[in-house]
């Protein structure tokens, strides 16, 4: 069979522009954390995440609309 590069699968890594922060480390650390614990709902990552003492860019608790607003920023 014939690959073309249509073929070819994206791996997250070689979409990157730049090297992630420790704190983007950190946040994907707990989100992994909280995933492997059995947490799939928005609700339940937040209190993970307060729960961890991962706090928000701001130093603020989490929320879902600032996890929602954090996420979508880091996304960009």
């Amino acid at each position: 069979m014939e690959r073309t590069m249509t073929d070819r699968i994206l791996q997250p890594h070689q979409a990157r522009t730049r090297t992630p922060t420790t704190y983007e480390d950190l946040l994907g650390d707990a989100i992994e954390r909280a995933y492997a614990a059995g947490v799939h709902d928005l609700t339940g990552l937040v209190e993970a995440l307060n729960r961890d003492g991962i706090t928000s860019p701001s130093g603020q608790l989490w929320t879902e609309a600032i996890y929602r607003e954090e996420i979508a920023a880091l996304g960009r």
